[in-house]
């Protein structure tokens, strides 16, 4: 902290609802350096009352702040050399105060009805005309902690100077001492030497007096002998002066006389001459009403005559504007007949151009129908890209917009600007491969739209054959059903035991097997029907049994099973159902 100034100086404190009135308030300044990067150096505005200790008021001036100031106050100068002129002004104040009608004042207004709410110091010049502010800062009241701060400072700094004091009477009480102890010493030997220097003295003026009684009484007759003298040297000189006198108060009688005599002619000579003046005044008068006469004729025809002049400048410029405009219109004339011709030649070419045009026209509406479908599949794109470059459009406007308020991070937003600029050129590339993916992934979607087809085919191919399978079954369940029904009327004694137990294990799929009868062939009778150990399954077609390898579909594998049936082969007709 480097002190700058601190001074007395007479301020007129100005509250609400009170008069104003002067007091002396201490105003201390302080430079301070902060270590940080941003802040280097902070201002430190205080006053104090030296009477009173509670009187505090602060202020605080970074660099950012100053601009701030500045723009409000439109001041001319920079932080650095801000605090010097600062303190020429409070010095200027300071050599005005004690004037009866100081230029410089110092004034500390308040809102409040005290100066203990937040108040503003003002460097005030006065003239005749008006009340410049040259500077206003705005001061905050110290809280109770800077108080207590400036309280303690103060007892330090006054235990400080009663120490300095302390040390300093020590030191003078020391000197003092020995230089009483040396004076009195002195004093010891100097009184010896005047008693010496009395005793002599006496003796002296003793010799002295009585040498110089005599010398003054021979002096004192001098004196008489040269009075005498000079008395009749004066009386000699004032009978000489009388007589000068005399003659020089003759000579001037003489001349005032003759004086007497040259001033009555001059009289004579004056009272003629003011006749004559008079006379000539008379002429003057006449002389000069003649004149204002003359003037006044000279000045109306002057008017006339300008009058005359301006009427025929006035036509002469007429005339000038018509001949300039019947060339005009000459020439415009003269224009028009030539644009005419060039205009029939235009029409000619443009009647051959349009016919040529409408049979383009034709042929380019299909492909402006084209591109149309196109342009509206690109424009949802494009919106959606200029949505994404308007939102960076805003932020460079944003960071812009930043710049240009805090000129002393234009480094720093150099470099956003250069992200965004990055960003920008990202977006574009990241819109360029979105695209490139879109189209991929179109032609993904339509490929996966023709597999779905044809699985959906391929299902309903094959829910067919399960409901023909399942038809087939139904009737070898029938045809078994009855063959144990006609059995049971007709039962043979080992037929019947197993006829017993196949029924009782599975009336469904029964163990036994029945001959079906051949390809092309029908049921004839109950005969035809073998009992056997197993179901001859030779005489239904393959195509029943066959079984393929499973096509997952999207969205059907939880209902489907894991083995679609595949499509028909062409093969021979079956016996159970027609062609």
């Amino acid at each position: 902290m480097e002190q700058l100034f601190s001074k007395a100086l007479s301020v007129s404190v100005r509250c609400r609802d009170s008069e104003e009135r002067k007091s002396t308030i201490r105003v201390t300044i302080d430079l301070q350096l902060s270590p940080s990067a941003v802040h280097k150096r902070n201002l430190h505005v205080r006053l104090t009352d030296d009477k009173d200790p509670y009187f505090l008021f602060t202020l605080s001036i970074s660099e950012e702040d100053f601009q701030s100031l500045k723009a409000q106050q439109g001041l001319l100068i920079d932080f650095g050399s801000f605090p010097q002129k600062f303190i020429e002004l409070l010095e200027l104040c300071h050599s005005e105060q004690e004037a009866e009608s100081p230029r410089f004042l110092l004034q500390l207004c308040s809102q409040g009805p005290t100066p203990e709410g937040p108040s503003s110091l003002s460097v005030v010049e006065t003239n005749a005309f008006k009340h410049l502010n040259h500077l206003s800062l705005r001061l905050s009241p110290g809280s109770d902690r800077e108080v207590k701060d400036y309280l303690a400072s103060c007892l330090a700094r006054l235990k400080e100077e009663r120490e300095a004091l302390e040390l300093r009477l020590k030191r003078t009480e020391e000197d003092l001492s020995r230089q009483l102890s040396c004076t009195q010493q002195t004093l010891c030997e100097k009184s010896k030497e005047l008693e010496k220097l009395r005793s002599e003295w006496t003796s002296q003026t003793s010799s002295l007096s009585s040498r110089y009684s005599d010398e003054l009484q021979s002096e004192r007759e001098k004196a008489l002998e040269l009075q005498r003298r000079l008395q009749e040297q004066a009386d000699q000189l004032r009978q000489e002066l009388e007589s000068a006198h005399r003659s020089s108060s003759q000579q001037l009688r003489s001349r005032v006389g003759e004086l007497e005599v040259s001033c009555r002619e001059l009289t004579e000579r004056k009272y003629k001459n003011e006749s004559a003046i008079r006379d000539l005044r008379m002429k003057l008068v006449a002389a000069e009403e003649e004149g204002q006469r003359s003037k006044q004729q000279v000045l109306s025809l002057r008017r006339d005559n300008s009058l005359l002049d301006s009427q025929v400048h006035e036509k002469e410029r007429a005339l000038s504007q018509l001949q300039m405009r019947a060339a005009v219109l000459e020439q415009e004339i003269k224009d028009k007949e030539l644009l005419m011709s060039r205009t029939k030649d235009v029409l000619e070419a443009t009647q051959q151009q349009k016919v040529s045009l409408e049979e383009n026209a034709v042929g380019k509406d299909a492909q402006i129908k084209k591109l149309e479908a196109t342009v509206k599949s690109l424009s949802e794109e494009l919106l959606k890209a200029n949505n994404i470059i308007q939102k960076l459009q805003t932020e460079v406007k944003s960071l812009v917009g930043k710049i240009k308020v805090k000129n002393t991070v234009t480094v720093s937003q150099e470099k956003v600007l250069q992200e965004t600029t990055e960003k920008l050129q990202s977006a574009e590339k990241e819109l360029h491969s979105s695209r490139q993916q879109l189209g991929t992934k179109e032609q993904q979607m339509c490929a996966l739209k023709e597999q779905l087809e044809s699985t959906v085919q391929k299902l309903n191919e094959s829910r067919e054959v399960l409901k023909t399978n399942e038809n087939v079954i139904s009737w070898l369940n029938k045809q078994l059903n009855e063959r144990q029904m006609t059995r049971a009327t007709a039962p043979e004694p080992a037929a019947a035991a197993a006829a017993a137990t196949s029924g009782a294990k599975s009336p469904l799929y029964p163990l036994g097997r029945a001959t079906l009868p051949p390809v092309g062939g029908a049921l004839s009778s109950p005969a035809d029907l073998r009992p056997t150990t197993q179901l001859d399954v030779a005489a239904l077609d393959s195509k029943y049994f066959e079984r393929v390898d499973s096509i997952p579909i999207y969205g059907l594998t939880s209902h489907l099973p894991k083995e679609i049936p595949r499509p028909a082969k062409a093969s021979l007709p079956s016996a159970y159902f027609s062609a």
